[in-house]
């Protein structure tokens, strides 16, 4: 399959522009993305834009990623029903080299001839004056053209209509026109005939091909792919907690594993082509045998799988999966002994967390003692209620099962300083013994 058709059965095409195709079909074309530097970080809203590299460059073309190390500092209004918060130059750039280590990791730098490029339209801005980007560039767009984009559209009414939106200030206006200049700028320099983008940058992407036309009297081409949403409409790629990044720091390998674990059948069906590279044919024997077991989410487990690995590394993905054992399988003893400190306390973040001293602990005289008083209550509001509980078999500790009220306190420390307690089926407790 070309790019277009392999876009298009994996429904990540919207559109493109007539001459595309043909671009494509013509010899290897270097096309573009651009990112935004707002975060250190890109999330999983952002990796199916990073697919279309992808996609692009396994068919043979050549991928530039751009990092708007100068947009960024201005703000896009597509998408959005308010003015951005804009960012110094030394928060951009921290950004930057975080946003250019994940790309890494998807596209290949080392290819030969179609090698996948990094630009930072800072480079071509930072010397660039308001007055002559106004008499070389402003002037070949008119107000009428700009205001005729959907994303302007939209600002613009919002705000008439006495909605919350704050309406759009002239530089957010500009956005456009800069992002425009992107283009030409690749156009005449990199050699790139193609952008590509989500869907919502389908206008800002045609003043680009509209640029180019008009200063250069050049063909340049657009593509965007289908804007991943969730099933309420809005953009994918956040949870209840905020967005799921890329960077492990702000979300765990074990929570990014668990949020494509939870996906409807509906969404991993759908997502598995977007965000996974697995071919046609596995990808429907996986979705019969689904069909066949849904229980076994037998699709959410290959996407989280192929995605975690990807975006983290095979290690962290089988602690993940080890951690998932923990609260809701099979896991036992030796599956925490083999958590790491990171893994075991982000399996139980959220859970009352308890400190005891050491002193205490080693003092304690039973587990009734502990589970009660030592604990101050946390978990037990009494002996009488902990052993009663004990006595009907409800309770455990690193996943052993608590024989007698007034066994010995004779229980190994989880990285030399944790318990896990679970009262009945889903009450759990992280014991910090300090």
């Amino acid at each position: 399959m070309n790019l277009i058709e392999e876009l298009r059965w994996r429904g990540m095409l919207h559109d493109f522009m007539p001459g595309t195709e043909e671009q494509l079909a013509s010899g290897m074309t270097t096309g573009y993305i651009g990112f935004d530097p707002t975060a250190s970080s890109l999330h999983i809203g952002n990796l199916a834009t990073i697919m279309l590299l992808v996609q692009l460059q396994r068919a043979g073309h050549k991928p530039v990623a751009l990092v708007g190390g100068a947009t960024g500092m201005v703000g896009d209004p597509s998408g959005k029903s308010s003015e951005r918060n804009l960012l110094d130059e030394e928060t951009l750039r921290a950004n930057q080299e975080g946003i250019r280590k994940q790309l890494e990791k998807f596209l290949d730098f080392n290819a030969g001839a179609n090698s996948a490029e990094m630009v930072n339209n800072y480079d071509w801005f930072k010397e660039f004056s308001f007055l002559e980007f106004l008499r070389d560039v402003g002037k070949h767009l008119t107000v009428n053209y700009m205001m005729k984009k959907e994303s302007v559209q939209k600002r613009i009414n919002a705000d008439e209509e006495g909605d919350r939106a704050e309406g759009i200030s002239f530089t957010e206006f500009s956005y456009q026109l800069l992002q425009g200049y992107d283009f030409y700028h690749l156009y005449k320099h990199n050699n790139v005939r193609l952008q590509m983008g989500a869907s919502d940058q389908w206008g800002n992407i045609t003043t680009g091909t509209e640029l180019i036309r008009r200063m250069d009297g050049g063909k340049a081409y657009a593509l965007v792919g289908k804007l991943v949403t969730k099933s309420d409409g809005t953009k994918f790629g956040k949870s209840e907690g905020g967005n799921v990044w890329l960077d492990p720091a702000m979300t765990t390998p074990y929570k990014f594993y668990q949020f494509w674990l939870n996906l409807t059948d509906e969404e991993a069906a759908k997502l598995i082509k977007v965000y996974t590279l697995l071919p046609k044919e596995e990808i429907d024997r996986l979705t019969e045998e689904h069909q066949q077991a849904p229980h076994l989410r037998i699709l959410q487990k290959a996407l989280a799988k192929d995605v975690t690995i990807r975006v983290h590394s095979e290690e962290e993905y089988h602690a993940a999966v080890d951690a998932s054992e923990v609260l809701f399988g099979k896991g036992d003893l030796e599956t925490l002994r083999g958590l790491r400190e990171d893994v075991l306390l982000s399996v139980f973040e959220g859970v009352p967390f308890i400190e005891v001293s050491k002193a205490s602990f080693e003092e304690t005289p039973t587990v009734s003692d502990l589970l009660a008083e030592v604990t101050g209550g946390n978990i037990f509001e009494s002996k009488g209620e902990a052993k009663r509980m004990i006595k009907n078999g409800g309770v455990s500790i690193n996943r052993q099962k608590v024989q007698g009220p007034d066994d010995k306190v004779e229980y190994e420390l989880l990285q030399q300083k944790y318990l896990v307690v679970q009262k009945g089926k889903k009450n759990y407790y992280l014991v910090s013994v300090i």
